[in-house]
């Protein structure tokens, strides 16, 4: 498509999303930059990402809408299809599955969707869906901590929040500082080994983390 074709085009859905007061989505370009944008929406009612407003970075190519935008999460999300480090998303209709008859605000929406259905077998983020396999309720803890200090504006994670943060059982972080390690010395190498808790294969674990905790 041709690149006033592809303006043409960008500035339609953008104006779509503006008259759209039903589905919740936002689109912007960054300045002027037509193959530049900002999306938001509301995290899912009935969610652990409820209350949340949750911003997309997103790349238009040359090429669009053959190929699909590119797109990456700015607000931290922890979900499963989701990299808690870089944003990156496993969507398969930003992949394979795009088709130039989707648009941005359906895409959008789509990712919305993904934050109700995730999809643990098909992971972005492993350490993620291993949570949310091994300790649902864990997870959504942790997902809404997660959705209160990244989406909701309430500011910075402290230290003393690390715990919640990365989702790990409080009583065996202390069973390690109760030795004289630090709290954060504990974190790490708990989140670095992608264990949450010592339930299944306790002694197992136990030795993994003090290996590491001691080396």
């Amino acid at each position: 498509m041709a690149s006033g074709s592809r303006t043409r085009r960008v500035m339609k859905e953008i104006d779509d999303c503006l008259k759209d007061k039903t589905s919740g989505v936002e689109v912007e370009t960054v300045g002027s930059d037509i193959s530049h944008l900002k999306g938001r929406f509301r995290g899912p009612s009935g969610t652990p990402y409820e209350g949340g407003t949750f911003q997309v970075d997103i790349k238009i190519p040359t090429e669009y809408p053959f190929r699909p935008p590119r797109m990456n999460f700015d607000t931290k999300v922890y979900h499963p299809n989701v990299s808690s480090q870089t944003g990156a998303i496993c969507l398969d209709i930003l992949k394979d599955q795009w088709s130039p008859v989707l648009t941005l605000k359906s895409a959008l929406i789509s990712l919305q969707s993904l934050l109700c259905s995730p999809e643990p077998n098909d992971p972005q983020d492993a350490e993620v869906a291993r949570h949310y396999l091994s300790n649902r309720a864990g997870f959504d803890e942790t997902a809404k901590y997660w959705t209160k200090t990244y989406a909701s504006g309430t500011g910075a994670v402290g230290k003393e929040d690390m715990i919640s943060m990365y989702g790990l059982d409080r009583g065996t972080v202390k069973k390690f500082t109760e030795m004289g390690l630090s709290e954060e010395k504990v974190v790490e190498v708990m989140r670095r080994l992608g264990i949450k808790d010592l339930k299944g294969d306790a002694g197992q674990k136990e030795a993994r983390i003090v290996d590491e905790l001691f080396k």
